[in-house]
């Protein structure tokens, strides 16, 4: 029998309302999640100078009648990852989906590149991701051991294709001039695909979303208009695209799609036959 996943989860990375992070928690609260959201207002600030406004999606997502939590958290340091999950079971319950939108994202060549940036990118985008898909399976149960095809008791276990729980990370093959960013992101890749292997007894999948160029505030117009010309449509995608992909992993239906790196970019740079 199939077995749902909880209708709780983890997003991290959600500091903007109009983020990638903020557009999954709309996305997946329209389909009954409730939520459970980190944020690091420092960041947003650094990087993108602009103060978190997390609160006032908060506000939002729960007048549509959803359950929704705030997590802020600097996912540098180690034992954030872990403390984070904690919190977000001790308010929701047991979590069906983690939804890795956290990065540390500065530009910076091979040559210019410090090792302070360099350390703090790979504690940001590797350490963190690992520590939180790691904490997020231990508290998933493993599944009951299955009994042979025609053995008793077939039907009353759970299928490993939907029980468990659903892990998304968003990723990038973006690395000339933002040497630290692209070179974690492809750490990334491989720790979060091996989980679909490693945590199969779990009944946990994963995949890893590689979305192009997403327009979240940061691109200047000459740079939508150069990866709008790269993209066979004429125009590039929006959060509300990436959304939509996470709802699709995450569902009953998305279930057989496990342990893969998939590009949802609307063909960028996809090279003409």
């Amino acid at each position: 029998m199939h077995v749902p996943l909880p209708r709780t989860a983890l997003i991290t990375g959600v500091g903007r309302r109009h983020g990638i992070g903020a557009a999954v928690a709309r996305g997946l609260a329209a389909d009954g999640f409730d939520l459970a959201l980190n944020y690091f207002e420092p960041y947003d600030r650094r990087v993108h100078d602009e103060s978190s406004d997390v609160e006032l999606l908060a506000e939002e997502l729960r007048e549509s009648g959803r359950r929704v939590v705030l997590i802020p958290g600097d996912l540098e340091h180690p034992e954030v990852p872990p403390a984070l999950m904690t919190a977000a079971r001790d308010a929701l319950g047991p979590l069906g989906v983690l939804v890795t939108c956290h990065c540390e994202s500065v530009d910076s060549s091979i040559l210019d590149t410090t090792v302070d940036s360099f350390d703090r990118h790979y504690a940001v985008n590797v350490r963190a991701t690992w520590l939180l898909l790691k904490a997020f399976a231990e508290q998933v149960e493993p599944l009951a051991e299955m009994p042979d095809a025609d053995g008793p008791g077939r039907e009353e276990q759970p299928s490993p294709a939907t029980g468990g729980g659903a892990v998304i990370a968003l990723t990038s093959d973006h690395t000339v001039h933002n040497l630290p960013y692209g070179a974690t992101k492809g750490a990334l890749d491989r720790l979060v695909l091996a989980g679909t292997h490693e945590l199969a007894d779990r009944g946990i999948r994963t995949n890893v979303l590689n979305p192009g160029p997403i327009d979240t505030g940061w691109m200047s117009e000459e740079i939508g208009a150069a990866g709008a010309a790269a993209t066979p449509g004429g125009h590039l995608g929006g959060p509300e695209t990436v959304s939509d992909l996470v709802r699709f992993l995450v569902s009953e239906q998305g279930a057989w799609i496990r342990g893969q790196l998939l590009h949802s970019n609307g063909g960028f740079a996809t090279p003409a036959v």
